[in-house]
């Protein structure tokens, strides 16, 4: 199976359009206006026109209003809904036909328990820091990632993911997909092009090496 990458928390379209030349499967847009990475439905409208297709484009939302998530949808284009709050399972399965994506931030076993509730596409699991929402650059076990996996859905493995461990990222859980901000980054928001295109070779590299 292909590990898709996601690279999330895009910005600048200079950013967007280089880790698609790399080989990005998806790029995230963060419509939290709490995150240091967060981009206004205008600007990233700008972005997405922009985008070549067949690159999924992904909203990452925080609490917010089943309305606000519509209506930036509307106005970006988006195919693909990322949920990083307290959102029910009801409320993520209002948006089909779109993807829905719910992450949970993963501190213990008992993290998982929750997953099975959530009828979405996939699950993204990311590192529990208190009092953030993500792009930490915190790792988690990733023995509770090959765990998620055995209850039946899609897992995207995120959390202090980066060009140097990447490879036993893909070694040990081989998800779904990768999502990485923080570990490809000069500032927040800013990408460095080097570092995301090794980033991606990494992946291919090491599922050629797995087989």
């Amino acid at each position: 199976m292909r590990t898709k990458v996601k690279i999330c928390g895009i910005t600048r379209l200079s950013d967007a359009l280089a880790a698609v030349e790399a080989g990005a499967d998806a790029l995230g847009f963060m419509f939290f206006a709490g995150s240091k990475r967060h981009v206004d439905p205008a600007a990233a409208a700008q972005i997405i026109r922009a985008l070549p297709p067949f690159v999924a484009k992904v909203g990452v939302f925080v609490n917010a209003t089943a309305e606000t998530v519509r209506a930036t949808v509307a106005e970006c284009g988006l195919d693909t809904l990322q949920f990083h709050g307290e959102e029910t399972p009801e409320f993520c399965r209002q948006f089909a036909p779109l993807k829905v994506v719910k992450a949970f931030r993963i501190q213990n076993t008992a993290s998982l328990n929750p997953l099975p509730d959530y009828a979405v596409d996939a699950w993204l699991l990311d590192s529990y820091v208190p009092g953030q929402r993500g792009g930490t650059g915190e790792r988690f076990n990733w023995e509770l990632a090959c765990q998620a996996k055995e209850l039946g859905r899609p897992v995207i493995l995120a959390g202090g993911l980066s060009p140097e461990n990447i490879a036993d990222a893909v070694q040990q859980v081989w998800p779904f997909a990768v999502d990485v901000s923080s570990g490809v980054e000069t500032a927040p928001g800013q990408k460095d092009t080097q570092l995301v295109r090794r980033f991606i070779e990494i992946v291919r590299c090491t599922e050629q090496e797995l087989g």
